[in-house]
Parts: C-alpha cells; sequence; structure tokens
C-alpha cells in the first residue's frame, strides 16, 4: 500500500509548471535545478494531470514523460526534435536535457523561432539547466527562471507531525 502524499505532485514542481505554462515566451530556460528531480516532478504531473510532456535528450531522443517507454520515432537528432517541436499543432511541454554546445546555426534558428511561436496550440520549450553560455546567448529571447536559493524554512505542522 502506497501513503495518499505519494500520488500528489510535488508542490514545488507543480508551482514551476504552472510558471512555465502561464510564460509568455515560447522558450524557458531553467537555470541551477536540480534536473533529475525536476524530472520526475514533471513525469508525476503529467501522469497525474494527463498533460502532454515531453523529454528531449541526447542519448534517448524525444520521448513522452507519461509513459516511460514511448519515443517519438524520429527524433533523436536535436533539429529533428526541435522541427517535430514547430510542426506540432497539439498542445505540449517539452523539456530539453543535456544539450551541448555549439549548436549548429539551424538548431539554433529553430530555437528562437520557437521562442517566438506565433499564437496556436500552446508549446513551450523548457531548457533544463543548460550551459551559462547557450543561457546568455538566448536570453532575449527566452525567460529565464533561477532556482530558489534554499534558505532555511519555517517548520509547518503536517499530519500532526512538524516538518521542516
Amino acid at each position: 500500500m502506497t501513503p495518499l502524499l505519494a500520488s500528489t505532485p510535488p508542490l514545488a514542481g507543480a508551482e514551476l509548471f504552472e510558471r512555465i505554462l502561464g510564460a509568455e515566451a515560447g522558450l524557458v530556460v531553467l537555470e541551477g535545478y536540480d534536473g533529475q528531480g525536476l524530472i520526475a516532478n514533471f513525469r508525476a504531473i503529467a501522469r497525474h494531470s494527463g498533460q502532454a510532456v515531453y523529454l528531449w535528450q541526447p542519448e534517448n531522443g524525444l520521448g513522452n514523460l507519461r509513459e516511460e517507454h514511448a519515443r517519438v520515432p524520429g527524433c533523436q537528432r536535436l533539429g529533428s526534435a526541435l522541427r517535430y517541436m514547430q510542426q506540432s499543432m497539439h498542445f505540449g511541454i517539452y523539456l530539453m536535457q543535456g544539450l551541448e554546445l555549439p549548436l549548429s546555426s539551424m538548431d539554433n534558428a529553430l530555437l528562437r523561432q520557437l521562442a517566438r511561436a506565433p499564437g496556436g496550440p500552446l508549446r513551450r520549450v523548457v531548457l533544463v539547466d543548460p550551459p551559462a553560455a547557450l543561457a546568455g546567448h538566448l536570453g532575449d529571447v527566452a525567460l529565464r527562471l533561477k532556482a530558489p536559493v534554499n534558505a532555511p524554512q519555517r517548520p509547518r505542522l503536517r499530519d500532526g507531525r512538524w516538518i521542516c
């Protein structure tokens, strides 16, 4: 039997997910976040809410976070995945982890086009902890979200126990 709290998405991940959905820019850069923890949180959110959330990694290509083994065919390479995102006619949050510099001029142009995507289906491309040079280079077209500094939390009461 699993505890009730395991089925609910983590609060910090849910707040960040809402900020990404509400972003004006089509491209969001997350700096200083724990990539693996963040992806686990977004996987839980995708399963809980049914949202279309995808993850691209160089070694795995583009895959659906809800169904762990569901891969998008033909999207192993970065350029192919970016073209798929651009041509998609459906809602989607596309997490990208493991981007390496230098980007080709075509990949750079596609990222910039996705950042300024016109109306239509809600599409957000989220770079998870990219190289600092890439984040700085895209800074004018992307929304940059930095991880909060770990300040000591006040204890709070939950289920009759004090937690920090």
